[in-house]
């Protein structure tokens, strides 16, 4: 048969229940709510502005970084330049040449060395 331990052990708790003051439910949460929630709106409210702080920053970061690449960009056009420059000199240097050769062509063929 059944022994003493084989009963389930919640058996009879629902009936040792005493009936729950609804009143006094809403007294505790009002209380709980009341002690806790000043702390929570600080909590929001510097949470808040630390969001705010953070999107100022990324902001803030976002222009540094723009400054970078236009610095670069900046770097990066002096370089093209200072190397145009270099074949401008060379190409006036071969033009320079070219009409030195014209020039010595012009001689020879004016001495009747026909070339």
């Amino acid at each position: 048969g059944l022994g003493p331990s084989d009963a389930s052990p919640d058996e009879g708790v629902v009936e040792d229940l005493p009936l729950i003051d609804e009143k006094a439910v809403e007294q505790l949460t009002e209380g709980l709510i009341s002690h806790y929630l000043p702390d929570l709106q600080r909590s929001k409210s510097a949470l808040q502005e630390l969001t705010q702080n953070q999107v100022v920053l990324l902001e803030t970061l976002e222009q540094e970084i723009s400054k970078f690449k236009e610095c670069n960009s900046i770097l990066e056009i002096n370089a093209l330049f200072s190397e145009a420059k270099h074949y401008h000199n060379k190409l006036v240097n071969i033009r320079n040449e070219m009409m030195m050769l014209h020039e010595k062509t012009s001689k020879l063929k004016v001495s009747g060395i026909n070339i």
